[in-house]
C-alpha cells in the first residue's frame, strides 16, 4: 500500500482566527494519525491572510507534542529566508524533543511576495548557487562529523531526514545530485511534474541518506459522501486561489454553489489547469482518480492537501481518502 501523508497550511477561514486554525491543525493531525497517514507536514508562507503556518518550526512542535507516532515536518522551510545554522538548531531541537519523528523539507522560493520577502531578508540579492550551497551546509551542520568549525547545538549528529521540494526542474536536479528524496508541488504547480520526475529518477545518485529515488507528489482531494457535495466544498479553495492570482489574497471563504459557472473563461482555465492533480467527489470518484494518477506517475508517496472551509467536512474528506487508500 502506497503511503499517504497530509499537507496542512493551517488555513484561516473567514470569521476565524489563527488560534482556531492551530486548534484545527492539531485536531487534524490526531485524526490523521489514527487513520494511518504517514506524515503531517506544514509549509512556510508569509503575509498571506488565509495561511497561519508562517512560524513553521513552532507549529511543528505544537503538533508533535499533541501526537505520538505520526511523522511531523516542514513541507517546507524556505531556506533563503534563514541561515542554515538557525534551521539546523531549530530542527535539532525538534528532533531532540521528538526523536525519530521529524522531517525537514527545503524549498528555495520565498513563500511570499517580493515586499514580504524583503521584510524577511532585508536583501533580495541572491546567487543561483546559494540554495544548493545552503542545503549542503545545513546537512553538514547536522552530520556526525561536521567540516565546519561552528557547531549546531542541538543539531550535530542528529541527521534529520532532509527532502528537496520543488515546482520546477531545478529541485529535481538538486535532489538527484545530492541523493535526497524529492517532493514535487503538483497540487498547485503541475505543469512540469512529469518532466521533473523523469529528470530526478534518471539523474539520481545514491547517497548515505537514500539508496534509490523516492518521489512524493502533492495531490488535492476534496472528498464527500456525494460528488455534488464535494464539488461544492472545493469552491472555497477555488475562490481562494483565484483571489490570490488576482492580487487579492484572502482568508478561506465559505463555499458557493455554482462558483465555476460564475467565472470568466480565463479564470476557469486557470482553475482547471491547477486542479489537474486533484480528485473531487465521492469515495468511488476519488478512488478512480487516484488510481489514474498513481499509474501515470509511479509516485512512491502522496502528500494529500484538502483546503475545505468547514473543519468537520475537511476531516471527513481525509477520512474518506484514508478509506480509499486502504482499498487501492
Amino acid at each position: 500500500m502506497i503511503p499517504f501523508s497530509i499537507l496542512d497550511l493551517s488555513p484561516i477561514a473567514e470569521g476565524g482566527t489563527a488560534a482556531r486554525s492551530f486548534q484545527n491543525t492539531l485536531d487534524l493531525a490526531r485524526h490523521g494519525e489514527r487513520w494511518g497517514y504517514r506524515r503531517f507536514w506544514m509549509a512556510e508562507h508569509h503575509g498571506m491572510p488565509g495561511i497561519a503556518s508562517a512560524a513553521t518550526s513552532i507549529l511543528i512542535a505544537h503538533v508533535a507534542a499533541g501526537t505520538s507516532s505520526i511523522r511531523v515536518g516542514a513541507g517546507g522551510i524556505m531556506l533563503p529566508n534563514h541561515s542554515p545554522l538557525m534551521i539546523a538548531e531549530q530542527f535539532g531541537t525538534l528532533e531532540s524533543l521528538y526523536p525519530g519523528r521529524i522531517d525537514l523539507g527545503l524549498g528555495r522560493a520565498p513563500g511570499s511576495d517580493q515586499a514580504t520577502a524583503r521584510a524577511l531578508r532585508r536583501n533580495l540579492a541572491s546567487d543561483p548557487e546559494e540554495f544548493p550551497r545552503d542545503v549542503v551546509e545545513l546537512m553538514d551542520f547536522m552530520s556526525d562529523e561536521p567540516r565546519q568549525t561552528v557547531m549546531a547545538v542541538p543539531g550535530k549528529g542528529l541527521n534529520v531526514p532532509i527532502w528537496i521540494l520543488g515546482s520546477s526542474l531545478f529541485g529535481a536536479q538538486l535532489a538527484a545530485a545530492l541523493g535526497l528524496p524529492y517532493a514535487f508541488a503538483s497540487h498547485f504547480a503541475p505543469q512540469q511534474m512529469m518532466h521533473a520526475i523523469q529528470l530526478y529518477r534518471a539523474g539520481f545518485k545514491p547517497s548515505a541518506r537514500l539508496d534509490r529515488p523516492y518521489v512524493m507528489l502533492g495531490f488535492n482531494v476534496f472528498a464527500a459522501d456525494t460528488d455534488d457535495e464535494a464539488q461544492f466544498l472545493a469552491t472555497s479553495w477555488q475562490q481562494s486561489f483565484v483571489n490570490l492570482r488576482s492580487g487579492r489574497p484572502s482568508r478561506l471563504p465559505p463555499p458557493v454553489r455554482g462558483y465555476l459557472e460564475q467565472l470568466g473563461p480565463q479564470a476557469r482555465e486557470l482553475i482547471e489547469h491547477v486542479l489537474s492533480c486533484s480528485a473531487i467527489g465521492s469515495a468511488e470518484t476519488v478512488a478512480g482518480r487516484l488510481k489514474e494518477f498513481l499509474a501515470a506517475t509511479g509516485a512512491d508517496e502522496l502528500m494529500i492537501t484538502s483546503n475545505i472551509f468547514d473543519h468537520a467536512a475537511r476531516l471527513r474528506s481525509y477520512e474518506i481518502t484514508a478509506q480509499v487508500r486502504d482499498a487501492l
